[in-house]
């Protein structure tokens, strides 16, 4: 068949694609214009925020959806480490904040291991930001403000969901959500949860990652001592 390769491996046929050449030409176009486009500061400035937010500011023009999306790692009190993708909703030199349920596979370990690392990877922008740190749960307060934001849909997910914990056999998440939405149905305004908090995680170490020609990148990486920052250039 037209645009398509055909290889053997032992008796079986394989389709391989072939990419058109307008394609592959277009990609390498599109990611040397990206490199040439990327500007490294001369002088580093002494906090990180700054190109953070430059970067962060940046994602939110030009990447479409969920330009805010962020792994999340976390590891249990042996060590091992698991990750997922969340959005963050808010940051500023304390730290970066996002919301979950705290009954949760994170939720458990951030409390028995409170240590995180973000990472956001900005492919588009050929940059990526990469934050260390501790994290505390914010004022319940600021997360009955976020619980607020949310639709009334979202509301009755978060109290319906037993997140991370196994559905049982010939259980309905679909009728259980709709128990909570006949439940709420007279409430005005759904109460948040106990369990559905926002967390901060206070960064100790943030790396900004700038895509470079032939593997040749920039990395810049900033050490919190104190309420100081140290900076400095890695090999990539």
């Amino acid at each position: 068949m037209e645009g398509l390769g055909v290889t053997e491996q032992g008796s079986m046929y394989h389709k391989k694609p072939i990419l058109p050449r307008c394609f592959i030409c277009q990609n390498w176009i599109d990611g040397y214009l990206r490199a040439m486009n990327i500007a490294i500061p001369d002088t580093l400035p002494q906090s990180p925020f700054s190109l953070v937010s430059d970067i962060l500011n940046e994602a939110k023009a030009r990447i479409h959806p969920n330009p805010l999306a962020m792994i999340l790692a976390t590891a249990d009190t042996s060590g091992k480490p698991s990750s997922r993708t969340v959005l963050l909703k808010k940051y500023d030199e304390t730290g970066f904040v996002f919301f979950t349920n705290s009954q949760s596979r994170k939720g458990c370990q951030m409390r028995d291991n409170p240590f995180a690392s973000l990472t956001f990877y900005l492919e588009p922008l050929g940059k990526q930001i990469q934050v260390e740190g501790s994290v505390q749960l914010i004022d319940p307060k600021a997360s009955d403000l976020y619980w607020q934001t949310r639709s009334r849909e979202s509301q009755i997910g978060a109290w319906a969901s037993a997140q991370s914990r196994e559905i049982p056999p010939g259980d309905d998440f679909k009728s259980r959500y709709a128990n909570f939405k006949k439940k709420f149905d007279t409430v005005a305004a759904i109460p948040r949860p106990s369990h559905w908090n926002g967390y901060r995680v206070s960064p100790k170490r943030i790396e900004i990652w700038f895509e470079g020609d032939h593997r040749l990148h920039h990395r810049i990486c900033y050490l919190k001592s104190g309420e100081s920052w140290s900076v400095s250039r890695l090999y990539p």
